[in-house]
């Protein structure tokens, strides 16, 4: 059973990650900082699919501004417990109240029709962009992002690991 250490390395490791993608994806852009990129609007039937998905990114950038951490629950879909909300909080604080204004959020559905990524190309209040990239998944019919890092394991279940398997 892995300990909250250990989840909280392999989350630092995986936002690491996406951090480093987010680096090397802004470095290849060919669009001039004078032409914000337009919304895309849906041109096919996974596109249409993505709507859910994309209205749940943007519920994300209201509840960032607006300070909620009750909109950060609902969009991240987990459940309204003492961890979730303390960890909706500690995102506000590094996050939320920036005034973010959507410019862009464009869906590819790389991991199958209920689960793909999300980027989110934004500016703060003083014009500043910003962007972002999320896991989305659709559960149930509903869009949700992966925004939660430190759910407990239910008991009797071992959190998944990065270690080496040992022979």
């Amino acid at each position: 059973m892995r300990t909250r250490g250990h989840r909280r390395i392999i989350a630092a490791a995986a936002t690491t990650a996406v951090a480093a993608a987010l680096v090397v994806a802004s470095g290849c852009s060919s669009q001039g900082d004078e032409d914000p990129p337009a919304v895309s609007a849906p041109s096919s039937p996974v596109s249409t699919s993505s709507e859910g998905a994309r209205e749940t990114v943007e519920a994300y950038v209201q509840a960032l501004n607006s300070r909620s951490a009750a909109g950060l629950i609902s969009v991240g879909g987990v459940k309204d417990e003492k961890w979730s909300r303390q960890e909706a909080e500690q995102i506000l604080a590094d996050r939320g109240g920036q005034g973010w204004k959507v410019k862009d959020v464009q869906i590819q559905h790389d991991m199958g029709p209920d689960v793909g990524s999300a980027r989110l190309l934004a500016e703060d209040k003083a014009g500043k962009p910003l962007q972002d990239t999320f896991t989305v998944t659709r559960e149930k019919g509903t869009w949700h992002l992966v925004v939660f890092t430190n759910q407990p394991v239910a008991p009797g279940k071992e959190s998944s690991s990065t270690d080496k398997p040992h022979s």
